[in-house]
């Protein structure tokens, strides 16, 4: 009997090789299916297969009937991955939002509305609207195909909502608008509503072994839909002082409503609202670890950005959409700073 064999969609990306990796570890024979404008090194020897996979015509162009003993989705259009490999492998683990798919303006909420800890996986209100959130929509539908698969018989299904990740090697990382303020000697440093934010982080080394906790335990986590977090939760203020104090910088956050704190809204990812994610079901269930702490994980994500500084104005900064305008920043702090002191002369 040969050895089990995978296949990862994607692979190459910030959450690809400790995952291609924990499977070659595990014995499989991997396969990768991906684009292939982006390699990526692993530990031993992968099969490559490029093409697109974002649609049933490429998909199948692609992969014809191959089957596979483990499909990991983590990249793509998870609805027609999902379609594709109906009857083609044993387990299909999908990998997509974990915050994207749930409705936002929905009544199934309650009155007070959508609560800022979305999922705790025993209550997923996924977008049903999509006039309101069409990504979200299409995003739930996804997550509902896949499962229907499962309720069908052509294989068992798990699904994994990831958070907003960080780490070395991600697109658009927010961690950057922090670092590069402080290596230009920035002292002030623009935040929304004192940086008080939470949202549901996660460090891609972590997060990405997630499916393959799930790939050892197919029987419990059959039919399962999880979501997967850092343990802790901190605010944008508590990260920036943390980058500040690893490089030997003090950073004075100057706090602004949202709507005219615009050199924030790159880091806060143009978004106020708040979500968080408890990932305890993947944790009990599973037995789903972090590998690193939110200390040890932010400084490897400090130390990997040092020694590989993004190019100004390059692929990065333009993903993460912030022009580093100190000239503007310093104008519209001036402008706080002259209205704070017209507000202390009022007197309360």
């Amino acid at each position: 009997m040969g050895a089990r064999t995978a296949l990862v969609v994607g692979g190459t990306g910030p959450t690809g090789p400790p995952a291609v990796n924990g499977l070659l570890e595990r014995g499989y024979e991997v396969t990768v299916f991906h684009s292939g404008l982006h390699e990526a090194e692993f530990a031993g020897p992968v099969r490559h297969i490029h093409g697109d996979v974002h649609f049933p015509e490429t998909i199948r162009e692609a992969c014809g009937d191959e089957s596979f003993d483990l499909v990991i989705a983590q990249y793509g259009r998870l609805r027609h991955l999902a379609d594709h490999f109906a009857g083609r492998t044993e387990h299909f683990i999908g990998v997509g939002s974990g915050g994207s798919i749930a409705g936002s303006d929905d009544p199934r909420w309650g009155g007070i509305g959508r609560p800022v800890v979305l999922f705790d996986e025993h209550r997923q209100i996924t977008e049903n609207d999509p006039a309101r959130n069409k990504l979200g929509f299409r995003m739930g539908e996804a997550l509902q195909n896949l499962m229907q698969h499962h309720e069908d018989g052509h294989y068992v299904a798990t699904y994994i909502g990831y958070p907003i990740l960080y780490g070395p090697r991600q697109p658009g990382a927010r961690e950057w608008a922090i670092i590069r303020r402080a290596l230009d000697g920035r002292r002030r440093i623009i935040v929304p509503e004192g940086g008080q934010k939470l949202i549901g982080r996660g460090y891609n080394e972590n997060v990405a072994r997630a499916p393959l906790f799930a790939a050892d335990q197919p029987e419990l986590a059959a039919g399962k839909s999880y979501v997967v977090s850092d343990l802790d939760f901190h605010t944008f203020s508590q990260r920036i002082a943390f980058i500040g104090q690893m490089l030997g910088h003090e950073f004075e956050i100057v706090s602004m409503p949202f709507d005219i704190a615009l050199p924030g809204h790159p880091l806060y990812e143009h978004r106020l609202e708040q979500r968080v994610f408890i990932d305890h079901t993947i944790r009990a269930d599973l037995g789903y670890t972090d590998l690193y702490s939110s200390d040890e994980a932010l400084t490897k994500t400090v130390e990997w950005y040092l020694a590989n500084r993004p190019e100004p104005g390059g692929e990065l900064e333009q993903q993460l959409g912030d022009p580093f305008d100190y000239a503007r920043e310093d104008a519209i702090m001036q402008i706080m700073d002259d209205a704070r002191a017209r507000i202390i002369d009022v007197g309360f």
